[in-house]
C-alpha cells in the first residue's frame, strides 16, 4: 500500500485518488482472482467436452499421452473409448510412435468420421523413450524384415528387446508372445570376423500359443491394459454363480433395491470434506459403477476396502436425476478369482 501511495504521489496524483485506487485494487482481489480461475476452468471444461463429443479418439489419445493424471488410468480411458465404438490398435514396432497417435480407419483417411487410436510405446513399462525413437528412425529408412533385422538396426539392448516381446509389440514380426521371446533370445551381436559369413537359418520351433488368460495377464503386467477380453468377461460364469449382477443390468433395477455387484476397483477417494465417506469406482466388462462407503462400514471392513483388487459389494441401489450409485452395506474380497486365471 505504501509503495503504491508513494508512486502515485511521485507522478502528481493526489493522496485521495491514490487511496481510492488502492481500495479498488483490494476489492478486486477478493473476487477477481477466483472469477478468473472459474473462467479458465470453464473454458477448459467446454473444450474438453467438445473434443470428447466430436473427436473422441483424439481426446482419449491426449489423455493417455498426458499421464500420469492421478485419476483415470489409461486402461479406464481405453475401456470407455472402446465402449463408444472407437477402434484401438495395439502397440506395434512397425507403426507405433512414443505417444499414442491417430490412424485412418480401413478404407478411409484421417479426415474420416472415426479415426482409430494406435497405442504408443510409452505404455510399455520400463521402455526408455530413446529406444522408441531409435525404432522410429530405423523403420523410416525401410521396413523391418524380422526381429533380428529390428535389433541389429536399432541396437536395442537385451532389456528393451524383452520388454517389447512381453508387450506383444513384436507380434507382427515374430508371432505370439512365446515366439517373440524365443526370437529375441536368439539374436546375437555379429563379430567383425564373421561379417562375410551368412547366418545359418534356425529351425522353426513349434511353441504353444498363450491362452486368453495368459495374454490378458501379460498385457496388464507389461502395458497396464488389455485389448483382449476384460478379466471379468472370463470370470462372468463364476460371478453369476455368486449372484453378482452385470453393470448393464443395474439400469433395470428399481431405485432402493438391494443388489450384489462385483468389479475391479479402479479408484478410491476419501476427501477431507466428506466426513469420513469413501467413494469408489468399480469396473466390469460393460462399464463403471460408483459406490459410497459410509465411515462405519469403512472402519468395520478396512482391510477389504483398502486391499481388494476385485471386490464384491452388497448394497442399496440409489438413482436420482439420472445419477446412479451403490450405498455399500458389505464388501468381500474376490481377488483370489483373479489369481486363479493364471493357473
Amino acid at each position: 500500500r505504501q509503495q503504491l501511495l508513494e508512486g502515485m504521489l511521485a507522478r502528481g496524483y493526489t493522496a485521495e485518488y491514490a487511496e481510492q485506487l488502492f481500495e479498488q485494487i483490494k476489492g478486486f482481489g477478493h473476487y477477481g482472482f477466483p472469477e478468473s480461475h472459474a473462467a479458465s476452468f470453464a473454458l477448459i471444461t467446454y473444450a474438453s467436452c467438445w473434443l470428447k463429443c466430436h473427436e473422441p479418439a483424439a481426446f482419449a489419445a491426449s489423455l493417455i499421452n498426458s499421464q500420469p493424471l492421478g485419476f483415470y488410468t489409461p486402461d479406464q480411458i481405453l475401456q470407455d473409448a472402446r465402449r463408444r465404438g472407437i477402434g484401438v490398435r495395439p502397440v506395434d514396432v512397425r507403426y507405433s510412435q512414443w505417444d499414442c497417435t491417430l490412424e485412418a480407419g480401413k478404407g478411409h483417411d484421417l479426415s474420416s468420421a472415426k479415426p482409430e487410436l494406435r497405442l504408443g510405446m510409452r505404455l510399455i513399462k520400463g521402455l526408455r523413450e530413446e529406444m522408441a525413437h531409435a525404432i522410429r528412425s530405423a523403420r523410416s529408412e525401410r521396413a523391418f524384415l524380422d526381429v533380428t533385422d529390428l535389433v541389429q538396426r536399432t541396437r536395442l539392448d537385451r532389456r528393451s528387446q524383452g520388454l517389447l516381446a512381453d508387450a506383444g509389440a513384436l507380434r507382427a514380426l515374430a508371432g505370439h508372445r512365446h515366439r517373440a521371446r524365443w526370437a529375441v533370445s536368439g539374436v546375437e551381436a555379429s563379430l567383425p570376423l564373421f561379417d562375410a559369413v551368412s547366418a545359418t537359418p534356425e529351425v522353426n520351433q513349434l511353441l504353444p500359443m498363450p491362452s486368453q488368460s495368459e495374454d490378458m495377464l501379460a498385457d496388464y503386467a507389461s502395458i497396464g491394459l488389455t485389448l483382449g477380453k476384460h478379466p471379468l468377461a472370463l470370470l462372468r460364469s463364476a460371478l453369476r454363480a455368486r449372484r453378482c449382477l452385470h453393470s448393464s443390468e443395474l439400469a433395470r433395477v428399481p431405485h432402493g433395491r438391494r443388489v450384489r455387484f462385483a468389479g475391479i476397483v479402479t479408484m478410491r477417494q476419501r476427501p477431507e470434506t466428506a466426513k469420513g465417506v469413501t467413494f469408489m469406482t468399480l469396473e466390469d466388462e460393460a462399464g463403471m459403477v460408483n459406490a459410497v462407503v459410509w465411515q462405519k462400514v469403512a472402519e468395520r471392513q478396512r482391510n477389504v476396502l483398502h486391499g481388494a483388487q476385485l471386490m464384491a459389494i452388497d448394497g442399496r441401489l440409489e438413482r436420482t436425476d439420472g445419477v446412479q450409485h451403490l450405498i455399500v452395506d458389505r464388501m468381500e474380497d474376490y481377488g483370489a478369482m483373479l489369481h486363479n486365471l493364471s493357473q
